[in-house]
């Protein structure tokens, strides 16, 4: 999988070649250079030193690393652990009728349930897409419940919660899922549900890196 590249803004820029010129270098120069204050640059240089493209030292100042821009979101990604990005997922049970399950879809505003057994163990899977093939031609669908429908195991793509995010990109990439069930080893091979990670849980984390 080819890693996009993050856009870095104006200002960010600046001081990238500022460093990159004069490093290593305090924050109180960059700021002085730029004619800004040192808090206006602290979320661009949090952002740059996050990322890798920048190191800093205490009593020394920031300086470059060396790292070339298309390697700069890999190496965001990489410093997130899906423990620490995981959203909290909408749950089903097995018996749970797909008329059910579908206003549970609407109401949790989310494109995908996860069916669990009583002590929260990963059962299978529903999308929006397999909601919408039991609706069609099925005229009572109080009577069918989510089992009939749903994904099981071993079909199911799941990610540890001490993978990477970067990991957790790369499988909803490479599986092309909208949701990634967050799961941990429970007992005899059931797997405790503790979270998922979405598209939507990347696009919000890839929006703080540009904020």
């Amino acid at each position: 999988m080819e890693v996009a590249v993050i856009d870095l803004s104006e200002r960010q820029k600046e001081i990238l070649e500022i460093v990159k010129a004069l490093g290593p270098i305090s924050g109180e120069e960059i700021a002085a250079r730029l004619n800004v204050s040192r808090a206006a640059l602290r979320p661009c240089l949090a952002v740059l030193t996050m990322s890798g493209l920048l190191a800093a030292r205490p009593r020394v100042g920031y300086y470059f690393t060396g790292k070339e821009k298309h390697n700069l979101l890999a190496d965001y990604l990489e410093r997130f652990k899906v423990s620490e990005i995981k959203a909290v997922p909408a749950v089903v049970r097995e018996e749970t009728p797909v008329s059910e399950a579908i206003v549970t879809l609407f109401v949790e505003d989310v494109g995908t349930l996860f069916v669990v057994s009583e002590e929260g163990c990963l059962q299978g899977v529903v999308s929006r897409k397999d909601l919408l093939k039991a609706a069609i031609g099925t005229t009572d669908l109080t009577k069918i419940p989510v089992t009939v429908i749903m994904t099981r195991m071993p079909n199911i793509v799941t990610i540890d919660p001490e993978a990477s995010m970067l990991e957790a990109a790369r499988k909803i990439v490479e599986y092309q899922i909208d949701a990634l069930p967050v799961v941990k080893e429970h007992s005899k091979g059931k797997l405790k549900l503790l979270g998922k990670v979405t598209k939507t849980t990347l696009v919000r984390l890839l929006a703080e890196i540009s904020s």
